[in-house]
Formats: C-alpha cells, structure tokens, sequence
C-alpha cells in the first residue's frame, strides 16, 4: 500500500513558531456553531464551509513563517563552522550518516542492525499495522453490501424461503468520512516518520558504539604501556634500594602508582566489554556468533586507528531541519489531530444515509433466488438532538488534543535547533581542544626526553622522571578520547541536520523483512 506523507515543502521550521501560541478560538465558536444546527439544511451546509475557520488561520499562520528558519540558518554565521579543519574531511557527496564514515566491516554491522533490532522491528509492525487500519477507515466511504438467504418449514405453511440483497451508503455530506480517512493517512505518515527515526537513531548508535570500541582499545594499549613504564621503574627503584642509593617512600610511591595503574587498566577492560555487549544487543543478538561471522569475535578485533568521520555539511538547503523525521512525525500529529476537531465538530451536524433492499421469497430455494424480486429504497436524516453534551465534550477534547499536538510540534522544534547548535559548537569545542592537547603532548615528549637525559646524568630523580612520563600518557589518553568525542559528535551532528541513516532504500514499508516471512 502506497504511503502518502506530508511534503518536505509543507513542513514548518521556523523560529518564531516556538513563540506562536495556539489559540481558543474554536472554543469561542462552538457555541454558535451548535446554536445551528437545529436551521435548515441550507443554513447548516453554508456554515460548514467556516466549520474549521479558525482553525485553519492556526494552520496557516505556522506555514507562513517556514521561511523563517532557512533565513535564520545563513544569518550571523549562526550555523557555521570554522571551514579551516574541516574543510579536509568535509565531502559534498555525503547523503547518509553511513556515508560519513567509510568501512566495510561497519557496513556489515549496519545491516545486522537493520535486520534485527528488536526496536526497530516493533517500530515497523506498529506501521504496518497503521496501515491496515488505514484501509478500514477508507472503506468508510465506500457502499456497503450484504445478501442473505433464509430457509425455515412449519406445519402449516409447509417450506419457505427468502432471499435478500441489502446495500447502504452513508453520503459524506460534510466530508467527514474524507476527514477521517486524511486523519487515517497522517497517522500513517506520522509512524512512518517514527519508523525513519528510529532507524537513523540505530545506525548513529551502531557508528558511535563501533567508534567506541576502538576508542577503549586505545586506552587499553596506552594504559599497557604506561604500566610497563611503572614496572620498570619500580623495578630500578627496587636495585637502587637495594644498592644503599634509594629511598623506602620512593619505592611505596612507585608502587602505589602501579596498583593505580592496574585498577585503571581493569575498569578500562570492562568498560570495553560493557561497549561490546551494549553493540550486540544494538544487532539484535544475545551471542557472538554473528559477530564472529563479521570478523569480530572478540572486543579486541577492532582497527588500531580511528577512520576518517567526514565533517556533515550544514550550509546546503537540502541539509535543513525540514529532513528530520522527528520534525516530520510532529506535524503530521498536529495535523491529524485538527483533522478529527473537524471530525468531531462535524458529528454535530445531520447525516444523511441511503438503503436500497431486494427480497424475494418462494417455496423452494430456486423460485426465491430473486424471480419475482420485491424492491425498496429508504432514506434517512438523522439529527442528534440531546446526547448529554456528549458531542461537545469530545469537541472540546479533540481541540485540546490539537492544542497539545502543537505544542509537542514546537517543543521538538525547539529540541531540534538546540541540537544542531550544541554540536556545531561542540565541533569547534572539541577542535580547539585537540589542537591544544597536541601541542602540550608534543611538549611533554620533549620535556619527557629532556628529564632522561638529566636523570642519566645524575641532575634529576627517578620520581621526577615518572612524573613526566605520566603527564605524557596522561595527554596522550586525553587525545585519544578527544578525537572519538569529536568523530562521535560529528555523527551525532548529521543526525540532527537529518541526515538519513543509509541510502539504499531496499528496506522500506513497502518490503516486507526477513523476519516476517
């Protein structure tokens, strides 16, 4: 079944919708709107047409300032960045967060994910199951047909049989059966957006958490190293105590820094363990055979370098909020939620419905198969006079449903500009630091080398010696840890300009998965 969302175009991601406030004025008119419908049917079809006046100025009034936020993107450099780092790693044919970062060992997992993350599947049902319901409200509109046969035998009469043919038709004089199938379309545009979301969300956390293991393996391997400098110091402080020349409070300090050493080195070990696992279950697997079968059957099976993260471009009108599946999902809300005001003002107003019958009866079943069938054709208008404010409590409910579904749209507006401007300043944050740390860490290389040469030459101490060597390692783990925070925020980046997940479509609502079958 073909889904039909709202267009790109239609979509409203303005900065002053954040402060545009839903107004009552629905509210304010109910009452002359049910003060109506007791006139004539001519009066009542002439005031439909302003059934859902103001509600629509309410429409309009968000898709008059969506203009806003294209403006707001270019002024002030509001939205961008120091072109001067990233202009190395920025790639203009970037169309998905799995064209940021290439490597085919994470295109594998990404498929793995895809196929069968529990969360993502659920997300897909819940679709799949708007959308049969979708079929239900739209066969609403349609005639309805039934056609029974009867048989019965008494004493007296002897048999007798009746057939009949029963069609009905409600007329949707004031389109609210139509309004009900839209309102059924946007639920489904609305999960569809969720579905998307969902989606992109996954293979973000899947490129972060394969990032992430990479990232605990280096300091793994720089904590190793940092622990193999302890024990050899400790191990020449222990000759030198030995030999009459070193002190007892230089050997407890350096083994204290040992013991240090390895708890570190533990916790980083299960840190690791705790990312491999929290990978697995973004597969959607309780095993390791699937990730052996990738080439991954241990957390140690990582690349020892990280990949090159191209920076999101944030300058091109195709890279807009308006591509967020978030944003998207919001409005089609609001939308569907005004379309059942409309719906629910509506069943204020007369229905008029037809019945058309064919009936025939004989003593045996072929003679009543409609050979001398009788015919009937009824009309009826119904008005509902007095249903204990019934009606008009679910028309006020349904107003604030729609009050409610605007303010979640503005909220995840607001959310989604929040979003984009912490990691753009993130990015420049975490550009300057790295820079900065890389100029102290080639410093402390030299300082460290300079100290050795001091301490063979009698003019420095051994703890001066392991101090500078710590600060060392301490910077380099500094820098390792910068630069997964600054390649993880760049996805988190493209994530929130609406960047999709993948580019190949082959897995979309119109395909049925794997596991369904």
């Amino acid at each position: 079944m073909p889904i039909r969302p709202v267009p790109l175009s239609a979509i409203p991601c303005t900065r002053s919708a954040l402060t545009t406030p839903y107004t009552r004025s629905q509210t304010q008119a109910a009452g002359r709107r049910a003060s109506l419908l007791m006139a004539a049917a001519a009066v009542l079809l002439s005031g439909c047409s302003a059934l859902s006046g103001s509600q629509q100025s309410d429409k309009q009034a968000l898709l008059d300032e969506r203009n806003a936020l294209r403006q707001w993107q270019v002024d002030t450099g509001q939205w961008q960045v120091d072109s001067a780092a990233a202009s190395e790693t920025t790639d203009t044919t970037n169309t998905s967060l799995l064209d940021l970062l290439g490597s085919d060992q994470l295109e594998q997992l990404v498929d793995a994910s895809l196929s069968a993350n529990p969360g993502l599947q659920q997300s897909w049902f819940t679709l799949r199951q708007l959308q049969a319901q979708r079929l239900g409200t739209r066969a609403s509109q349609l005639p309805s047909a039934d056609v029974s046969f009867q048989g019965s035998r008494s004493e007296n009469n002897g048999n007798s049989f009746t057939s009949s043919l029963n069609v009905s038709w409600e007329l949707d004089l004031w389109a609210k059966l139509a309004d009900s199938n839209s309102a059924a379309e946007l639920d489904v545009a609305e999960q569809l957006a969720v579905w998307q979301q969902t989606r992109d969300t996954l293979v973000a956390e899947v490129m972060q958490g394969w990032l992430n293991l990479i990232n605990l393996n280096n300091s793994i391997r720089l904590q190793q190293l940092r622990l193999d400098a302890l024990r050899k110091n400790e191990q020449a402080i222990v000759q030198r105590y030995k030999a009459g020349i070193g002190s007892l409070d230089d050997l407890d300090s350096a083994r204290t820094s040992l013991a240090s050493g390895e708890a570190t080195l533990a916790n980083n070990h299960y840190q690791l363990k705790e990312a491999w696992r929290a990978l697995r279950t973004l597969l959607g697997t309780a095993d390791n055979q699937q990730l052996v079968a990738l080439g991954l059957g241990n957390p140690e099976a990582m690349p020892e370098n990280y990949p090159q993260v191209r920076m999101p471009l944030v300058d091109l009108p195709e890279q807009t909020l308006a591509r967020r599946p978030d944003l998207k999902a919001a409005w089609n809300a609001y939308q569907a939620s005004s379309k059942r005001v409309d719906i629910a003002y509506k069943d204020m107003l007369p229905s008029i419905s037809l019945s058309a019958s064919l009936s025939d009866s004989g003593s045996t079943p072929g003679s009543s198969l409609f050979t001398d069938p009788v015919w009937s054709l009824v009309g009826q208008l119904t008005q509902p006079l007095f249903q204990g404010g019934q009606l008009k409590a679910a028309a006020n409910a349904a107003e604030f449903s729609a009050a409610a579904s605007a303010q979640s749209y503005r909220d995840t507006l607001l959310t989604a500009v929040s979003e984009v401007e912490n990691a753009l300043d993130n990015e420049k944050a975490l550009a300057m630091r790295e820079d900065a740390i890389e100029r102290a860490l080639g410093t402390a290389k030299s300082n460290e080398a300079r100290y050795l040469r001091r301490y063979r030459s009698g003019l420095a101490t051994l703890l001066e010696l392991i101090s500078v060597q710590q600060s060392r390692y301490d910077l380099e783990d500094n820098l390792n840890s910068l630069r997964y925070e600054r390649l993880s925020n760049r996805i988190a980046l493209g994530l929130a300009l609406g960047l999709p997940g993948i580019t190949n479509e082959s897995m979309t609502p119109s395909a049925t998965p794997s596991e369904t079958r």
